[in-house]
């Protein structure tokens, strides 16, 4: 029987293979105490611990972000965008939406707002140049998008600039399929003071405004 195959999907889900490796330990210590008490009980107590970690881990992640997003990816477009006083304004694409042009850990990115979209979103290829790592204790959770259901690793990106707006250790998911497009999701603009839309123009307005990056 060759377990190369178990052994990798056990590699790619961390949290599963944690939780295994946990109950494992459970039944070994309870096999154990029969006759070496105090050996049965610690290794036991160390599954248990494991089996809670493992909970932990998997409810905080759910509770961090939806499960299941949608995300619709149109075509590109680019607007200029001005900081006035306290806000940063943008206006609307000539595609019909709203695009904004940032910075992940310093590299320049434009992202598509999207308020229908829970988290923010970049595609493998913007992770990889701006730096941004999967967290090896995160499961991958599953992300409907315009070419179907695809697997995403979920991240936390340091660092997000967007004129005299910045949001810093900022959940994101890293999806294939975006195409080197980039969503911006409710959980950042949730972190503002205010936004609205005032005409075709999108104004951003954080609670600590920053000198605009650019």
């Amino acid at each position: 029987m060759d377990l190369a195959p178990l052994g990798q999907y056990l590699l790619s889900q961390p949290l599963l293979a944690l939780a295994l490796l946990a109950m494992a330990l459970v039944l070994v210590g309870g096999l154990l105490r029969r006759v070496f008490p105090l050996l049965g009980g610690l290794i036991r107590g160390i599954g248990n611990v494991g089996l809670f970690g493992a909970l932990l881990l998997t409810v905080m992640q759910i509770v961090r972000v939806n499960q299941t997003v949608d995300f619709g990816v149109p075509q590109l477009g680019l607007p200029t965008q001005q900081v006035s006083g306290r806000e940063t304004r943008v206006p609307i694409a000539r595609d019909g939406h709203f695009w904004v042009k940032a910075t992940l850990n310093g590299t320049p990115q434009r992202f598509l707002v999207d308020t229908g979209a829970t988290v923010t979103a970049i595609s493998p290829e913007v992770a990889e140049t701006a730096r941004v790592t999967p967290q090896p204790m995160r499961q991958p959770i599953l992300l409907r998008t315009a070419n179907g259901t695809v697997p995403a690793q979920l991240v936390t990106i340091g660092e997000v600039r967007i004129g005299n707006v910045v949001a810093r250790d900022l959940d994101a998911v890293v999806a294939p399929g975006l195409q080197g497009t980039s969503v911006l999701g409710m959980n950042f603009l949730s972190r503002l003071a205010s936004w609205r839309v005032e005409g075709r123009t999108l104004i951003l307005v954080p609670h600590h405004p920053q000198e605009d990056g650019g």
